[in-house]
């Protein structure tokens, strides 16, 4: 388990915070509470949380939202990336970034033990800009021994540039099409 989550719950990152909440909610303003939209640091979930009037929440804060919520947010719900504000939307590629070099060891990994999903696709052939000969450059190095960070993939396999940029794309690429057949980050627990 990555060190983004702990025995308290699910730990995400702030991406926007509506102190007059949402904007399509017909109440009067002084009815409406608080909106705060975060990112789940272990699988990139996407949440929105009510919180309390007295609540200290601001963009990049790391929240817990689950199983239970710590004090100052009173409900958690899951949510799409098209159910984010644009400033959410807008903050998500720079977090996604931040949390996948911290987590770099997890992403490495993936490339270290990537599978096949059937027999014509392997996982590595999800991430973009990967095609059969640059999968196939990748297996072929991987069997000399493992990768151990991401200069390291980048050196020892000819054609892939930016490994960490290309796991960043992948994962934006999952959040923001629900429709993706195969999930290799989001939602499932690295």
């Amino acid at each position: 388990m990555s060190d983004t989550s702990s025995d308290d719950g699910t730990d995400a990152v702030v991406l926007d915070v509506l102190r007059h909440g949402r904007s399509d909610d017909d109440r009067a303003a002084f009815r409406r509470q608080q909106v705060g939209l975060a990112v789940a640091a272990d699988d990139f979930t996407l949440y929105e949380f009510v919180m309390s009037d007295d609540a200290d929440v601001s963009i990049g804060d790391h929240v817990r939202v689950a199983p239970d919520a710590e004090a100052g947010i009173e409900r958690v719900s899951e949510v799409e990336y098209d159910d984010l504000s644009p400033g959410a939307q807008s903050e998500l590629e720079y977090v996604v970034e931040e949390l996948v070099e911290a987590n770099e060891a997890d992403f490495v990994a993936f490339y270290n033990d990537a599978q096949p999903v059937s027999l014509r696709l392997h996982q590595l052939n999800l991430l973009p800009g990967i095609g059969d000969t640059l999968r196939d450059n990748i297996l072929d190095e991987r069997k000399r021994g493992p990768f151990e960070d991401f200069a390291d993939l980048e050196e020892r396999v000819s054609g892939l540039h930016d490994p960490k940029e290309t796991i960043v794309e992948r994962v934006l690429a999952e959040l923001k099409d629900e429709d993706v057949k195969y999930r290799a980050f989001v939602g499932t627990e690295r």
